[in-house]
């Protein structure tokens, strides 16, 4: 399965692919700038549609005909996959139709949210953070969490055998500015080592490599090791690399938000009950994962092979999905944390990001479950 960069996203429009093309140049080029942009592996396509559970005719009628869903082909996203290969969203949507998009990275997830093409999306927080300053805190709100974990620095064992081997080495991440990015330059920079954020010039080389090519990149020797998100890392490990670091270690209570879930504001206030049932579809499919987790790993290798064309081999599936965590919690505190990361790395201006949350419609969910409500850090909707 090939993992991804992203693009716009009118497939069935004249000249798509030109258009896709010219969108990630765009983002490329927004990135250089100092705004954050986000990576995956997943999608051996460029944007797509893919295939949903039928609505159910006698379920429960909603404000929405349909519902707009977004999301990678990508481990990280693993609600999203399980509840769309098992129905748990279906269920709860009852007869509103969901129609879904399946992305590569961030930046045309974020483009989808804003033009209407997605009403809500599963994506990492950097773009999330993009989007919401960018828009001025108009375009979308964060309503939930969905993993955390899942990203690794993997080196080759003949060169780099502890951290103060790092140092004259060049250390692969998937995109300049992604969130990888952000969390290498940050605990390079905490090591006392100097990079240029801009270039990856330094004392340690950071080499931005699509996560599509790392693998060979690392096979050829042009990276000596790699801070990737799972499975690129799992795969890295199959090719001979080893762990020199899980990036859960490096974060309090060893949990870092990896991906979100938003909606567009539009959506969220003309369908907050369409909202609410994707919300309590979400949650009920982390429940599923935790208490089946075989079934739930085999279900979203399942729909990675609908998705992209290709399932994921066991030796790189089960060590990556283990190292997942699922959860209702977006993690708020660690959002901020990512974005001061970013500040300090010179890659983003300062963001405001009050009231990048609305975390009312999951808390009401939770509630309804007899579950604790989920925090905001302050970062609320006010």
């Amino acid at each position: 399965m090939a993992p991804s960069t992203e693009s716009s996203h009118t497939p069935n429009r004249p000249n798509a692919g030109r258009i896709r093309r010219a969108a990630a140049v765009t983002a490329a080029v927004i990135t250089a700038a100092g705004l954050l942009s986000a990576c995956s592996y997943g999608s051996k396509s460029t944007d797509k549609a893919s295939a949903a559970p039928a609505a159910s005719a006698g379920g429960a009628k909603l404000s929405a005909d349909t519902v707009k869903i977004g999301y990678f082909a990508n481990l990280t996203h693993g609600t999203a996959l399980v509840g769309l290969q098992q129905g748990l969203f279906q269920k709860e949507l009852g007869s509103t139709q969901i129609k879904t998009q399946v992305f590569n990275a961030g930046p045309a997830e974020i483009e989808a949210l804003n033009a209407g093409s997605i009403d809500i999306g599963w994506i990492g927080p950097s773009p999330a953070i993009n989007g919401f300053t960018k828009s001025e805190g108009k375009s979308l709100k964060i309503i939930g969490g969905s993993a955390s974990g899942g990203v690794k620095l993997v080196v080759n064992p003949d060169k780099i055998k502890t951290v103060d081997d790092l140092k004259g080495k060049k250390i692969a991440t998937p995109q300049l500015g992604n969130t990888q990015d952000v969390a290498l330059l940050n605990y390079l920079a905490g090591k006392g080592w100097k990079v240029d954020a801009q270039s990856g010039a330094g004392d340690v080389s950071v080499v931005r490599t699509d996560n599509k090519v790392t693998p060979d990149a690392y096979k050829s020797g042009s990276i000596d090791g790699a801070w990737v998100p799972e499975p690129t890392a799992s795969k890295l490990v199959t090719l001979g690399a080893k762990v020199l670091l899980n990036e859960k270690d490096v974060w309090p209570d060893k949990k870092f938000v990896i991906t979100n879930i938003i909606v567009s504001q539009k959506f969220l206030n003309e369908h907050p009950d369409v909202v609410e049932a994707v919300l309590r579809g979400s949650v009920n499919t982390n429940a599923f994962i935790k208490a089946n987790p075989d079934q739930a790993k085999a279900a979203a290798n399942a729909q990675i092979k609908t998705d992209a064309g290709s399932a994921l081999d066991a030796a790189v599936l089960d060590p990556a999905w283990a190292d997942i965590d699922f959860l209702d919690d977006p993690l708020a505190g660690t959002l901020q944390a990512e974005a001061d990361h970013a500040v300090t790395a010179g890659l983003l201006k300062k963001p405001t990001l009050a009231g990048i949350y609305d975390l009312n419609p999951l808390n009401k969910v939770l509630k309804e479950k007899g579950q604790p409500a989920v925090a905001d850090a302050g970062l609320g909707a006010k």
